[in-house]
């Protein structure tokens, strides 16, 4: 009978253990799947921002090309004579 009460509560501690390393891992796995749903967010809200910048930038170089052929062809008889 000492032997089968020690089965039990060996048996009983390895059960408790395996509950604990689930309830852990599930709290890791939780906390990783938030994680990476923040960095998903903000990996948007970067492209979203670099989208923006590169299309200003765009507007400027177009703007200052303009510019530019204005001015070129305004003082062409002057600067090319």
């Amino acid at each position: 009978m000492d032997d089968d009460d020690r089965v039990r509560q060996l048996l009983g501690e390895i059960r408790d253990a395996q509950r604990e390393q689930l309830a852990e891992y599930q709290r890791v796995t939780q906390r990783s799947l938030e994680l990476q749903e923040r960095a998903v967010t903000r990996q948007e809200q970067a492209v979203f921002l670099y989208k923006g910048i590169v299309a200003l930038g765009a507007v400027l170089v177009m703007a200052l090309l303009g510019l530019l052929v204005f001015l070129l062809l305004r003082w062409s008889h002057e600067l090319f004579r």
